[in-house]
């Protein structure tokens, strides 16, 4: 596959497959005119990649993850650094939920006042 169409089937850009292949993350070979081709597995990886930079890991930690996930091979510092990874990710979807819980409160009051014919609370 040439550069556009993993980046097309994932919804990312050109500019970011570029970006991830800068970083290592992604594969790709030269074309003897120097267009980057990708292999049909392209497509898993960058979606994994987009999973895990939107979790809030770093590129550099992606790079350290990634061989865990495509050969299995793991070392008791990966699976630290993976459990912390994991733990950091917990405490934000506690936080999202304390968020979204408060913003349910939010609506409810709002909604309750409209109805009355009130404006909202201070």
């Amino acid at each position: 596959m040439r550069l556009g169409e993993p980046a097309s089937r994932v919804g990312v850009s050109v500019r970011a497959l570029r970006y991830y292949e800068a970083q290592d993350l992604p594969a790709s070979v030269r074309s003897p005119s120097g267009q980057r081709q990708y292999p049909d597995s392209a497509v898993d990886r960058v979606q994994l990649i987009q999973q895990l930079y939107s979790s809030g890991l770093s590129s550099r930690a992606i790079v350290e993850l990634l061989p865990c996930v495509e050969t299995g091979d793991v070392t008791p510092e990966l699976l630290d650094r993976l459990s912390a990874e994991r733990g950091r990710i917990d405490a934000q979807v506690s936080t999202l939920v304390k968020t979204r819980d408060r913003l349910d409160a939010i609506i409810t009051t709002a909604a309750t006042a409209r109805s009355a014919g009130r404006p909202c609370p201070r």
